[in-house]
């Protein structure tokens, strides 16, 4: 390329999922040219239920109305704001200004970079969890300031230790990642772990960012960090309907905090985009109006697939929370050093990809194939970390796709995690596969 991109890309990469799908559409190709089932994806969380009828019905009334279609208030919404307000009062209990306190957003991603462009310079240092989602860290890296890793641990619940973090070097900290019910672990926040968060943000003046978009999935009672006496103070909180009222391709989110915090967003946000298409809006204030039936129902079902994702970890002997929340069960290899069932399913990498040397284009007869993972493509099964073995083990012997922990940061490298967006019968069928696979 003649033409050189920005120095700010250089030290991100395509996001993992996306680059991914060119080696899963590559498999599902050599499945069907076998005569063999077609490829199950249990990768990303995007939920596949129907979100509300009356968030359809708002969406189908208002788009056919005239002058709906011209550009909305940045801000959006009046009513939509005030939904907003009111469904953060009634189940988090948290009184939010929708004069200011509350900003709409194309999905609650947007925010991550929005968040990172207002309050983050060039040089600043931002505490991002591992594992954790991949964005935070991408966003640090795109607005010129350095990522610093603080470590979850499943032997601490996958909650922050704290006197490590007092420990660290907080010169030049300007803002902390927080994300719970915690992706990938499915981790839930507890109200003295929110106390101890706000007060560290207020101890060491570090803006605390929590992302809740998970907060009513699989959860008896879904909680806020805003609702933290003092956390208006040093903290801003991202949520969403993708996950909780199945609209992730809707793409609407919101950002909530002190109106001043709040207003420096908008003021990026503006330069970016404009308002939300008007029968959008309407359909979200629709959706924010469901009551407890709705989330009652949605969490048996995503009970039932837990269970069942449970049973798959089960067959490949991994460990993992039968009570966890969110949208993914996260399971540990035993002994990924050692022996055992995962290692013997990992074992037949080399056979299914060609032997360790061979390039994945020879492992499947020829095909072109592209680099999917973030590192070198090939990889030898001994240069791969533990979770992404048994991934590619299952994915090239039975079509089925499990995110390997590594994806999520390094203290996720001897995990894997299912995504319950896939029906129970999808569940079971990749069940068989694996079993299968696994006697065979």
């Amino acid at each position: 390329m003649r033409i050189q991109p920005a120095e700010r890309t250089k030290g991100v990469q395509e996001y993992y999922f996306s680059r991914k799908q060119k080696d899963l559409d590559a498999v599902s190709s050599e499945r069907a040219s076998r005569g063999e089932g077609p490829l199950i994806n249990l990768g990303i969380g995007a939920p596949d239920g129907m979100p509300p009828k009356e968030a359809i019905d708002a969406l189908v009334r208002t788009a056919v109305l005239p002058g709906v279609h011209k550009y909305q208030n940045y801000k959006g919404l009046p009513e939509l704001r005030q939904a907003f307000a009111d469904w953060y009062a009634r189940y988090y209990g948290v009184t939010l200004n929708p004069n200011g306190g509350i900003q709409p957003l194309v999905g609650s991603k947007e925010g991550i970079l929005l968040i990172s462009l207002a309050f983050v310079n060039p040089g600043d240092k931002v505490l991002v969890p591992d594992p954790g989602y991949p964005t935070y860290t991408t966003s640090v890296k795109l607005v010129g300031a350095e990522p610093l890793k603080y470590d979850l641990k499943e032997e601490n619940g996958w909650f922050p230790d704290f006197d490590a973090l007092e420990k660290m070097d907080l010169e030049g900290v300007k803002m902390m990642w927080v994300n719970y019910p915690n992706m990938p672990t499915g981790a839930s926040a507890t109200p003295e772990l929110y106390e101890r968060v706000v007060e560290f943000g207020r101890k060491h003046n570090i803006l605390v960012v929590n992302d809740n978009p998970y907060s009513f999935i699989l959860t008896e009672k879904p909680i806020s960090i805003l609702s933290v006496e003092g956390s208006m103070e040093c903290c801003l909180e991202l949520n969403s309907l993708s996950k909780a009222h199945n609209m992730s391709g809707w793409r609407v989110g919101m950002v909530a905090g002190d109106p001043a915090m709040v207003n420096e967003i908008l003021k990026v946000k503006s330069q970016m985009d404009s308002g939300m298409f008007k029968a959008m809006q309407m359909a979200a204030i629709e959706a924010l109006a469901q009551g407890d039936d709705w989330f009652t129902e949605l969490n048996a079902e995503y009970r039932r697939r837990r269970a069942a994702a449970g049973r798959v970890f089960d067959a490949l002997g991994v460990s993992y929370n039968p009570d966890s929340t969110g949208l993914f069960l996260w399971g540990r290899i035993p002994d990924p050093a050692g022996t055992g069932s995962v290692d013997e399913t990992t074992a037949t990498l080399g056979t299914l990809r060609g032997g360790t040397g061979a390039s994945r284009s020879e492992a499947s007869g020829g095909a072109e194939r592209s680099e999917a993972v973030e590192r070198p493509d090939p990889v030898p099964a001994g240069d791969m970390t533990a979770g992404e073995r048994l991934s590619e083990a299952i994915l090239h012997g039975t079509g089925v796709f499990i995110t390997p922990g590594f994806v999520f940061g390094e203290n996720g490298e001897n995990y894997v995690r299912i995504s319950l967006c896939a029906p129970v019968p999808v569940l079971e069928e990749a069940l068989a596969r694996i079993k299968a696979f696994i006697n065979k």
